[in-house]
């Protein structure tokens, strides 16, 4: 942004999204998407199995030494994360969606959830959320999905300017 951020919108960002990665496998996605929700004030959610240790060098190492303050909660398996949190507004994403992220009605607090790296968001998943379902447009045959970290990244900034 160009623009000094006012009063309003400091507070406004302060109104937490929710990043949940279910079961990610890359180290170093997983550090750059932990910087982006301390940058984005968002909490961080990761659902087990995880392809990797949280004590791994490499994971704090792509979020630099910000990783202690990320705002961090863990989930032994995605049927504990979904039944805490059933009743919370959700946006779940996959390339298998029809939907576009651009006709999400973003709310605060709304969960933004992704898929592993390889394989994405199981298909139980999928047929259980479907109407929460969305995708980010990709217009190139050539490739069948985006980075993860990537995808959050562009999420989650839609988000915040459709809240602010």
């Amino acid at each position: 942004m160009s623009e000094e951020l006012g009063v309003e919108s400091i507070e406004r960002l302060n109104m937490a999204l929710n990043i949940v990665l279910v079961e990610p496998e890359i180290h170093t996605n997983t550090g750059n998407i932990g910087r982006l929700s301390l940058a984005s004030g968002s909490r961080l959610h990761l659902v087990k199995p995880l392809g990797f240790e949280l004590t791994d060098a490499r994971l704090k190492r792509a979020g630099l030494d910000y990783w202690k303050y990320v705002d961090l909660e863990i989930h032994e398996n995605a049927s504990a994360f979904f039944e805490k949190y059933s009743t919370k507004p959700m946006a779940l994403f996959s390339s298998r969606a029809d939907q576009s992220y651009l006709s999400i009605d973003f709310k605060d607090e709304m969960f933004l959830i992704f898929g592993k790296e390889s394989s994405g968001l199981s298909t139980e998943i999928v047929n259980a959320y479907s109407d929460h379902l969305y995708k980010i447009p990709i217009y190139s045959p050539h490739i069948r999905s985006l980075n993860l970290a990537n995808s959050v990244s562009i999420v989650v900034y839609e988000a915040l300017r459709n809240l602010s």
